[in-house]
């Protein structure tokens, strides 16, 4: 009655893979609690811009965790994609227009430097792990 694909558990890398983003999660969403409570009128963009950092990784480790239904296989590829493009534009920002943070740093900033460029690396190793861990029916609809 089970069907052996939803059943299936992450292990080895994937299991890392939710884990560093779970931890960035909580790391993420306590940093922009905190920024929005304290000094939320001095940087505004770059608080809010933590706050939405956060929320893709909470995203983004829940639809890892269930990434074995197409939807959410579907709904981790957005995330992880998005997740990319925040830490390369928010990364390229904060170099090239520094006042727009007024020297407070978010997740994503200097590409994630604050956090030694984890932000950076792992939606890399989310598409590595996305691309070869497809669920089946995902798998069986791309090659025919």
């Amino acid at each position: 009655m089970t069907d052996p694909e939803r059943s299936r558990r992450i292990t080895g890398i994937g299991t890392i893979l939710v884990w560093v983003y779970g931890v960035l999660a909580l790391a993420a969403t306590g940093r922009s609690v905190y920024q929005m409570i304290a000094h939320f009128s001095q940087a505004p963009l770059a608080y809010l811009l933590s706050a939405l950092a956060a929320a893709v990784y909470v995203l983004a480790t829940a639809a890892l965790v269930v990434s074995r239904s197409d939807t959410w296989y579907r709904v981790a590829w957005a995330a992880v994609s998005f997740e990319l493009a925040g830490v390369l534009v928010v990364g390229t920002l904060s170099l090239v227009a520094p006042d727009l943070f007024h020297a407070d740093d978010t997740v994503w900033s200097r590409y994630g430097s604050g956090y030694f460029w984890v932000p950076l690396v792992l939606p890399f190793l989310g598409i590595w792990w996305l691309a070869t861990h497809r669920p089946a029916r995902v798998a069986a609809g791309a090659s025919g």
